[in-house]
C-alpha cells in the first residue's frame, strides 16, 4: 500500500494512512465475526488528519456524545522502527503544531532598477534568517520547540521585483505557553525587519494541533496488549518525544486514551524512509500486527465474564 497526496510543486504527502485504515477494517471484520467481547466497540476512521481539522470536526459533530467511549486508542506507523516492535510513552508524546504565513508588502520595480523598489523577496530572506534566532534566543533551552520556514513565494517573472512575497512554515512545541511565546516573537521580528527596510507585514498564525498527551492507565493497557502479541522485549514503553504532531491529541483531550507507534521498517531496511517523502513506503507486514492489537484491546477491555 502507498498513501500520498501530490501538490503542484511536485512534493508529496506520504504517511501510510491507507495502511492504518486497513488495520482497523481488518480488526472490524474479525470482531464482527467472532463477537468475542461483551460491550460496544466504536471504530473511528479519522478524516483530514494532516492539519485540516478532522479531529475537531468530529468532536464538533458530537463524536463522543453520539458514540460514548470509556477510552480511545490510536496507532501510527513509525519509519525506522522494525516491524514487530511498538513504541509509546505516558504523558506528552507528540508536539502541538501551528502553520503560519507571513506576507511582506513592499514596492515593485523593474529587476534592473532595484533602487526604485522596496524588495519584498529580499526582505523575506532577511525575516527567514532572523526567525531562526527565536528558538535559540527566546525559548528556554529546556523546552523542545521547532520553527521551520518551508516555503517562500514571490513574483512570477525573472526581470520584475514583485510587490509582495509570502513566507510559510510550521512551529512545533509541547508547552502551549511556549507556542504563544514563539508566535509573539515571530510577530515582533517580522514587523521589525520589514519596517526596517521600509515594508509592511502581516502574519496569519494558525494553531492546528494540540500536544498529544497519553493517559497513564491507558498507556500501560495498550503497551501490555502489544507485549502479549510481540513480547515485552519488543515494546518500548519510554520512547523519546516526537516533534511531529497528530490531531488525535484533540481526542485525548476529550477522552482517556493512548496513541502507540507500530514498526514499519523491514529487516532489509525497507520502510525506513521518512514519512512525507517521495521514497516513503508502507510495509504491508505491519498490517496483521496492527489489526491484532486493535482486536486484543477490544477483547481484553471488554472481556466476557461468563
Amino acid at each position: 500500500t502507498f498513501a500520498h497526496r501530490s501538490t503542484r510543486n511536485g512534493s508529496m504527502h506520504a504517511c501510510g494512512h491507507d495502511g492504518h485504515t486497513v488495520m482497523l477494517l481488518s480488526a472490524a471484520r474479525h470482531l464482527a465475526a467472532s463477537r468475542n467481547f461483551d460491550g460496544t466497540v466504536h471504530l473511528i476512521f479519522q478524516p483530514a488528519e494532516e492539519g485540516l481539522g478532522g479531529a475537531t470536526s468530529m468532536l464538533s459533530d458530537g463524536l463522543f456524545q453520539r458514540f460514548p467511549c470509556d477510552a480511545v486508542f490510536g496507532m501510527h506507523n513509525m519509519t525506522g522502527l522494525p516491524v514487530g516492535k511498538f513504541s509509546i510513552r505516558p504523558g506528552p508524546r507528540m508536539a502541538g503544531g501551528a502553520f503560519f504565513d507571513i506576507t511582506i508588502t513592499g514596492r515593485g520595480a523593474h529587476g534592473a532598477r532595484p533602487h526604485l523598489s522596496v524588495d519584498p523577496v529580499f526582505i523575506a530572506c532577511q525575516i527567514t534568517t532572523a526567525l531562526q534566532g527565536i528558538i535559540s534566543r527566546n525559548v528556554d533551552a529546556a523546552e523542545a520547540a521547532v520553527l521551520s520556514v518551508t516555503r517562500i513565494s514571490g513574483g512570477d517573472a525573472y526581470n520584475v521585483i514583485p510587490e509582495t512575497a509570502v513566507i510559510g512554515g510550521t512551529v512545533r512545541a509541547f508547552n502551549p505557553d511556549t507556542m504563544k511565546l514563539i508566535e509573539a516573537n515571530m510577530r515582533r521580528v517580522a514587523k521589525g525587519v520589514a519596517e526596517g527596510f521600509g515594508a509592511t507585514v502581516s502574519m496569519d498564525f494558525r494553531l492546528q494541533f494540540v500536544p498529544l498527551v497519553n493517559h497513564a492507565a491507558e498507556t500501560t493497557f495498550i503497551a501490555d496488549a502489544a507485549a502479549s502479541i510481540v513480547g515485552e522485549e519488543n515494546v518500548d514503553r519510554d520512547r523519546a518525544l516526537v516533534m511531529a504532531s497528530e490531531d488525535f491529541g484533540f481526542l485525548l483531550e476529550a477522552c482517556p486514551g493512548a496513541f502507540i507507534f507500530i514498526g514499519n521498517a523491514g529487516a532489509d531496511g525497507t520502510g525506513s524512509s521518512p514519512v512525507h517523502t517521495p521514497t516513503y513506503d508502507f510495509n504491508d507486514d505491519a498490517l496483521p500486527l496492527g489489526a491484532a492489537l486493535y482486536v486484543k484491546l477490544a477483547e481484553t477491555r471488554l472481556a466476557r465474564t461468563a
